[in-house]
């Protein structure tokens, strides 16, 4: 049986995580974090923790991020 969580930045469901043997892949839903897409995580909060990190270090795409554009 798998697990798979949402994974949310803004209310907006930027990708999924399914958990693996060893922790969490990573898969995008937003073009923005496709960067991520694939990486593994320790955790599903650690693959949260990367997508908001990614939001902040684009602070200058933040409002396009925000409005859908």
């Amino acid at each position: 049986m798998s697990q798979a969580y949402a994974i949310e930045v803004s209310n907006r469901t930027v990708g999924i995580v399914v958990r693996e043997e060893r922790g969490f892949r990573f898969f995008s839903s937003e073009r923005t974090f496709d960067i991520l897409d694939g990486g593994h995580f320790r955790s599903a909060h650690a693959a949260e923790r990367a997508a908001r990190a990614l939001v902040e270090r684009r602070a200058g795409n933040w409002a396009a991020f925000t409005l859908g554009l």
